[in-house]
């Protein structure tokens, strides 16, 4: 499975994606964000990317997700490999959103959920 979303404690939304990405995988992950936002009132999330071999074709414009339920997501870290770091930060939306979005070299898994959580 290319996506799998993990929920860990409170707010924290853990989304391990190996391979292409696809739009319902996506879509998934963020109906899975909006359970979190509407339980906690917030959300922080993490990416496990180290797999992440980029996006199936299709239209990736959608923006609605971010529009709606930006101010409710404080952080996002992005683990990866740096190969994919300025795509996976563009994708993210970093300097587009209200929250701090930061990327960490794939080995560095730790630090990232210290930084999330922080």
């Amino acid at each position: 499975m290319p996506s799998d979303v993990m929920v860990n404690k409170g707010c924290l939304l853990v989304v391990k994606i190996s391979g292409k990405l696809s739009k319902s995988e996506l879509e998934s992950s963020q109906k899975v964000a909006i359970d979190v936002v509407k339980r906690e009132g917030r959300a922080r999330v993490l990416i496990l990317a180290q797999t992440f071999d980029g996006w199936e074709d299709g239209d990736w414009g959608e923006l609605s997700f971010m529009m709606k339920y930006d101010s409710q997501i404080e952080r996002i870290a992005i683990v990866g490999e740096k190969k994919w770091e300025d795509e996976l930060l563009a994708f993210a939306g970093k300097g587009m959103r209200s929250c701090q979005v930061e990327y960490f070299p794939a080995a560095r898994v730790s630090p990232a959920r210290t930084w999330v959580l922080g």
